[in-house]
């Protein structure tokens, strides 16, 4: 079974984060509103990034180490710029152990 790590935009602006074993079904299902939550009162969304994961584990805990992230992180990931990716952690790093 394959899982899914994915990042929508929301009409506001803001990102959410989550995983699923059916990226097309749960992202459908955030279109309608049929989830409630972060994004039921944010539509329309619409998918800005998602990564396949051969595990629910890994999928949850990419998920849960991305919603950690900072907007710009979240946003230089999704450009595929990883050098950027890598250059925000270390300043989060820093930010953090001061």
């Amino acid at each position: 079974m394959t899982f899914w790590v994915y990042l929508l935009s929301c009409s506001d602006g803001s990102y959410y984060t989550g995983h699923t074993d059916n990226l097309e079904m749960r992202i459908g299902e955030h279109h309608s509103g049929t989830i409630s939550g972060y994004t039921s009162h944010r539509r329309p969304v619409t998918l800005v990034w998602s990564q396949e994961c051969s595990t629910r584990d890994e999928a949850l805990t990419a998920e849960m180490q991305i919603k950690g992230w900072s907007r710009k992180k979240k946003e230089a990931m999704m450009r595929g710029d990883w050098s950027a990716v890598s250059l925000l952690a270390k300043k989060d790093f820093r930010k953090q152990n001061g």
